[in-house]
């Protein structure tokens, strides 16, 4: 299960300390769109994007949800593993739509902690009626690099599925 980020408020700054205030509203939308450039980047196919949400040597941990269907994939490691392992599985066979939100967001020096609740679709390019439509918790563990956030550790926990995930994942 993910730990969930539970703060009661969003920001940690006083309202009074503007310059604090704005770099960390921008902190928090550069760690939201380390989550969105992993989904866009799947779903338009853009493997430059998609890498791009990782740190070099990220992991992504897609064990808790592969159990929900009997599955055991590895961790997989590394920003150019990950996406040769994600684009390798899908290209050209699987079209995909993710939906992230419930994003909740804390940040520590230069780590931060993020949490979202991710819709992922998933339908054979061939035969969408072959689909597998996920809800599941991401947990992740983002470092700051430069002016920009990027996922180190990526968990996905499902919530729920429907459709027929081994036809999409166990190919």
């Amino acid at each position: 299960m993910s730990t969930f980020v539970t703060r009661t408020q969003a920001l940690t700054t006083p309202a009074e300390n503007f310059a604090a205030t704005i770099r960390e509203l921008r902190d928090r939308a550069e760690v939201v769109d380390a989550l969105h450039r992993f989904a866009q980047g799947q779903d338009l196919r853009d493997r430059d994007l998609f890498a791009s949400s990782f740190t070099g040597d990220a992991t992504l941990d897609f064990r808790p949800t592969a159990a929900k269907w009997g599955a055991e994939p590895p961790v997989l490691v590394g920003r150019e593993g990950i996406a040769d392992a994600i684009f390798g599985l899908f290209a050209g066979r699987v079209d995909t739509t993710h939906r992230v939100t419930n994003t909740r967001v804390s940040i520590d020096g230069d780590t931060a902690h993020c949490t979202a609740l991710v819709e992922a679709q998933h339908l054979l390019t061939i035969d969408h009626t072959v689909h597998a439509l996920l809800n599941n918790y991401y947990d992740t563990t983002l470092h700051r690099t430069g002016d920009h956030w990027r996922i180190h550790h990526l968990r996905i926990d499902n919530v729920w599925l429907t459709g027929t995930p081994k036809a999409i994942f166990d190919a």
